[in-house]
């Protein structure tokens, strides 16, 4: 028999309460959860542990200041590989997740393989990350770069 995913339930307005309540700030404690949406603390606690189980709340993060920290320069990569088996996008990946300043990675569609988002300190911050980290990674045929000159919008995740 072959094994089937549980079909997702359908949230309700309430759930959308919790999930949005969260997005704004996941520290908040289950008294003050329920006071925004609405709801007895017991109810609230099992809805979202419901929500956790049933996968529509992935975990919990702190955002930390990038700027802060010294990367406060955002460049968008495109990266072409010379193979496309399953072992060379894997290892690509693999090494791809193992850098800190890389931010985000999708395997694309389209004219590039790649669409990376890495956090550097300034010109000197990329050319460093691609000399001793990306171009270290084998099986890049082509790579082409942009700097980001403003962020327009930077969500998490998608708003509920």
């Amino acid at each position: 028999m072959i094994a089937r995913e549980r079909p997702a339930r359908t949230l309700d307005g309430q759930d959308h309460k919790i999930l949005r309540a969260l997005q704004t700030n996941a520290r908040l404690s289950n008294a003050e959860l329920a006071e925004q949406v609405g709801m007895s603390t017991t109810a609230c606690w099992n809805r979202t542990r419901q929500l956790e189980a049933d996968g529509y709340i992935d975990g919990y993060v702190a955002l930390v200041n990038q700027k802060k920290l010294g990367y406060a320069d955002i460049v968008i990569l495109e990266v072409t590989l010379d193979r496309h088996e399953d072992d060379a996008l894997a290892r690509f990946g693999e090494a791809l997740a193992a850098l800190p300043e890389v931010l985000e990675a999708y395997l694309v569609s389209g004219e590039y393989d790649y669409w990376i988002k890495v956090a550097v300190d300034g010109t000197a911050g990329y050319e460093r990350f691609l000399r001793e980290k990306l171009y270290r990674i084998a099986g890049i045929r082509h790579s082409r770069s942009m700097f980001a000159l403003r962020c327009m919008k930077d969500v998490p995740s998608m708003q509920v």
